[in-house]
């Protein structure tokens, strides 16, 4: 037999299919769903978590519970490029710090070093989509870093024109639930995953010059990584 917040979930979830309840509408109070269905408000809360964690309906901090509009999926592309995705918008917040920790031993420099941070937060109309943080050594920032720019400009297309050249990027893709930060900025459940993406580029000399962490909601990501076999594999092969 199907628990209560189950059956609250199917519900609601059939009101949101058919319409009834429409994207962008708020949902009645928590404490009026939990009157409507005769349950507590805990297992209210339990049911529309089962919902949020659908990417079906987002709870905004003060305002309520709304139904999302159709979520824009975004696909990440292997190699060092940015998402596919050239519609959602990108607000970037810069940084100036020193290496302390795990970010010394991330970018192999020596503690006390100086790093630009860029937080990126892209958004497909006002809701919040994917964050990034990318950090670069100083001399390799810009002096005035853009505040906002359309995906995929920002800190990424800075690095094509360093020299000397790029050489590798390396990257570790994982699922993971989300950091209450993550979940609070993103505005998703705390029991969605997400892919977290870890990229680390490195330039002919043997220097990193980036090292970023890419967080994106299981529930509008996907990752493509593309490889083509060389001239010695072909001819093996065939």
């Amino acid at each position: 037999m199907a628990s209560r917040r189950h059956v609250i979930a199917d519900d609601l979830r059939g009101q949101i299919a058919t319409g009834r309840i429409k994207a962008g509408e708020r949902l009645p109070s928590e404490a009026q769903l939990a009157a409507r269905y005769t349950v507590s408000t805990p297992t209210l809360r339990n049911a529309l978590a089962l919902l949020q964690a659908e990417g079906l309906v987002e709870k905004v901090h003060g305002k309520g519970n709304f139904v999302r509009h159709p979520l824009r999926r975004i696909t990440y592309v292997g190699g060092g490029r940015t998402p596919e995705n050239a519609a959602l918008h990108v607000s970037i917040r810069t940084t100036k710090l020193r290496a302390r920790g795990h970010l010394s031993t991330w970018l192999r420099v020596p503690a006390g070093s100086l790093l630009t941070e860029f937080l990126c937060l892209s958004h497909d109309g006002t809701s919040p989509h994917s964050l990034a943080r990318v950090y670069i050594p100083r001399d390799l920032a810009p002096a005035d870093a853009p505040g906002e720019s359309t995906w995929p400009n920002g800190a990424a297309a800075m690095l094509t024109k360093l020299h000397p050249p790029l050489a590798e990027v390396r990257e570790k893709v994982c699922a993971r639930l989300p950091t209450p930060m993550e979940a609070t900025t993103l505005r998703i459940s705390s029991t969605l995953a997400v892919l977290e993406v870890t990229r680390v580029v490195t330039d002919t000399t043997g220097r990193i010059v980036e090292a970023a962490l890419l967080v994106l909601p299981g529930d509008r990501a996907d990752a493509v990584f593309t490889t083509h076999p060389t001239t010695e594999e072909r001819t093996a092969k065939g």
